[in-house]
């Protein structure tokens, strides 16, 4: 692996991750609603959906994609329609994600549910696909193997992932305490509702 271009990849990579995007707000969401702990199953989905368009987009899978947008727009579609319906069921303070009364998540689903949530914002995330495919080939030494520099710098492409969105998360749980404490447990639904919303929104507009 060529060190000089890990050096600037590694800043540059977690610049671009702790910036607010999608995966970052629906983080901050979960963490508001189902806590850290729980809210790691959609960190391990959106981490795997992160993989996927990062060995896409260096062997030319992507391409594919984008000379077939109209399946693209589609699968956006059903990912946006399906974190707009959780999003209203959080501000109704109905649903899986949203808390009750004592400030409890009346039930919180299943594992899969926040995994698919998480990758699917991943995959269906075209800003994603398009960083990847100008960042990536750049930081490839063409004079080396590529599989040992691919394990690299996706490895280091999670971590990053994983350190921002814990950050946002317990960000999430903080407020969530906060906002407990309070008594304000129908605003946090409408908060953490809102946040998921405006996932689903930013996901079909973009």
């Amino acid at each position: 692996m060529n060190f000089a271009l890990l050096s600037v990849f590694i800043p540059t990579f977690f610049f671009v991750s702790i910036t607010p995007g999608m995966c970052m707000t629906l983080a901050l969401s979960l963490g508001m609603s189902v806590g850290y702990r729980r809210t790691l199953w959609m960190m391990l989905g959106e981490l795997i959906g992160v993989a996927l368009v990062s060995i896409a987009s260096v062997i030319g899978i992507a391409a594919v994609m984008l000379n077939y947008p109209t399946l693209f727009v589609v699968f956006k579609g059903l990912g946006a329609s399906y974190l707009a319906y959780i999003g209203i069921q959080m501000w109704r303070s109905k649903g899986k994600l949203a808390l009750s009364a004592d400030n409890e998540i009346q039930d919180a689903g299943s594992n899969w549910n926040l995994i698919a949530q998480g990758f699917i914002t991943a995959i269906a995330n075209p800003k994603g696909w398009a960083f990847m495919i100008s960042l990536l080939p750049p930081f490839i030494d063409q004079s080396r193997s590529l599989p040992p520099q691919l394990i690299v710098l996706i490895s280091i492409i999670l971590i990053s992932e994983f350190v921002c969105m814990t950050l946002y998360a317990t960000g999430g749980k903080g407020l969530k305490k906060l906002l407990g404490q309070a008594g304000n447990v129908q605003r946090m639904n409408k908060i953490a509702g809102t946040l998921m919303l405006g996932v689903a929104v930013w996901l079909l507009m973009s």
